[in-house]
This record gives structure tokens, sequence and C-alpha cells, in this order.
């Protein structure tokens, strides 16, 4: 084993546990914590595997824009910030669904490859990845920054009571009367 294995074995082992804890945590603001360790040894993985773009691709939106927005909605609908009991749920659900979607990635990779050994292309540059993203994918990009800031509107309106309702201390004597403005001391 190279040094390279015993950091993406211990990257990937901090990425688990970390992702068990947004799972069991009880408290919402904790589990987007542990989402962000989680997401950060993705990124550290991506590092030793000699992706920097990736990484670094990884860092600003994942970590940086994604587990912000959580944390903005979170604080913005007024969520429960301590323990709640609404988050609940048995342990051995979420042990069945992580066992199981493991279990499926492995077959499938096993059923892909047969185990065979395969050739890599030569690396690529960030200079060529980023000419083919922002060539190529620009549309997708355009389309997923609108999705995101309709995401954060919508929170802001979810968070805002005073939205939509009428004073209910107003009367309409003003509409009666021909309308009009009035004055503290009901002139016009």
């Amino acid at each position: 084993m190279t040094g390279a294995d015993v950091l993406l074995l211990a990257l990937g082992l901090v990425a688990v546990g970390s992702g068990a804890l947004v799972v069991a945590s009880r408290h919402l603001v904790r589990a987007g914590l542990y989402l962000v360790v989680c997401l950060s040894a993705v990124a550290g993985m991506y590092l030793v595997l000699s992706a920097e773009l990736v990484a670094w691709v990884q860092v600003l939106i994942y970590v940086g824009a994604i587990v912000v927005l959580l944390l903005f909605a979170v604080m913005l609908t007024r969520a429960p910030i301590g323990a709640s009991t609404e988050l609940d749920r048995p342990g051995w659900a979420a042990a069945l669904v992580g066992g199981g979607t493991g279990l499926g990635l492995t077959l499938l990779l096993v059923n892909a490859y047969r185990w065979t050994s395969v050739e890599l292309p030569a690396p690529g540059n960030a200079e060529r990845i980023g000419t083919e993203i922002f060539s190529s994918w620009v549309l997708p990009f355009e389309v997923l920054s609108v999705l995101l800031l309709s995401a954060l509107v919508g929170a802001i309106v979810l968070s805002r009571h005073d939205i939509g309702r009428q004073n209910p201390g107003a009367d309409n004597a003003s509409d009666a009367d021909g309308g009009g403005r009035r004055d503290a001391e009901g002139r016009r």
C-alpha cells in the first residue's frame, strides 16, 4: 500500500462516517455541518487522485453553494435548530437503504468491468476541461444557477409571514366615501 492508498482510505472513512452522521443526527444544523465534512472529504479524495479541477468544483459548488443554501433555508424558514423528534427515523431503515445502495453499486461495477484492467486516457488539463465546460455545457450551468436563485427567493417568500396579508385593523371607509388618502387626524 502506498501513501496515496492510505490517504484515500482515511478520507473514505471520514466521508462514510460523516455521511452516516448526516443521516443519524437529530439536529438539522449539525446534519448540514456533517454534510460539509463529508463533501470536503470527497474533494480531498479528488485531490489525491490528481483531479484538482473536480476537487475545487466540489468545494465551490457543493460545499460552498449547496450547503450554504441549505443553512439559509433552515434559518429563513425558522426550522427547529435544536434536536427535533420529527427527524426520528429507525436506524435499520438507513442501514438497509445504504447497504442496498452499496451492494447495487458494487454489483454494477463488477458486472461492468469483470475485474479487467482498463487503459486510462492521458490526463486532461484544466484548460481543456474549462474550454469544454464553457463551450458545450454553459446552458446547464446557467439553468442550475437560475434554479438555485429561485430556491433562495422561495425560501425568503416562505419565511415572510407578512406577504399576502392585509392589515386587519384597517377599515374600508376611505373606499366608501370616494377614496383618497387621509392623514393622522382623518383629513384628506
